[in-house]
């Protein structure tokens, strides 16, 4: 029997009249990968903000015991320097120096962002904001990965090197909810 590491029972979200979210339910499974497909406006980035505990209902509930490590634009510090927002998700992880360095070469080997990572991340592309905060949630303990709506900012590339990455994690166990426009296969 599969592990459920994610709950979603009977979410609801209102601004107002207005329905952002309405009686969601879902499970998702230890190693498993689930993509919410919708329009523009259709509440994606809100369930996934509620998920992550960025929102908060109007009803129902969300139960997990996984670590959630978040990838979209507005998960990190604009005004930072890469490498200032790398320190901080390190820190707020709870990991020791010695793994704290080893995940930051990790994430800058990763990101592959060079001396940008001394700049603030107002000053980036959009591409590689998403790599950034793609390598943020990639590489410190995922148990659960939510990426909103980034992949689709990444070149070719980057994007291939990202997919490979996600299946290796998938494969150890770590769960993923992805919310984009692309077209994204990962193998079970």
């Amino acid at each position: 029997m599969s592990e459920v590491r994610l709950q979603v029972k009977n979410l609801c979200k209102n601004f107002g009249i207005t329905k952002a979210v309405q009686n969601v339910s879902f499970n998702v499974n230890k190693g498993e990968v689930h993509a919410l497909i919708g329009e523009n406006g259709s509440g994606k980035t809100e369930l996934l903000k509620i998920i992550t505990g960025l929102e908060r209902q109007s009803t129902g509930f969300v139960t997990t015991d996984a670590k959630i490590s978040y990838a979209g634009l507005d998960s990190i510090d604009p005004n930072l320097t890469g490498l200032e927002n790398i320190r901080n998700a390190i820190e707020d992880s709870g990991v020791d120096k010695f793994k704290g360095d080893h995940l930051t070469n990790g994430i800058i080997d990763f990101t592959e962002a060079g001396q940008l990572l001394y700049r603030p991340v107002r000053e980036y592309s959009v591409g590689m904001h998403a790599r950034l905060v793609l390598g943020l949630a990639l590489y410190i303990n995922p148990e659960l990965v939510v990426i909103d709506d980034v992949l689709s900012m990444l070149d070719q590339t980057f994007f291939e090197k990202t997919i490979k990455r996600i299946q290796k994690l998938k494969d150890t166990g770590t769960t993923f909810i992805i919310s984009d426009v692309k077209n994204i296969v990962i193998e079970s």
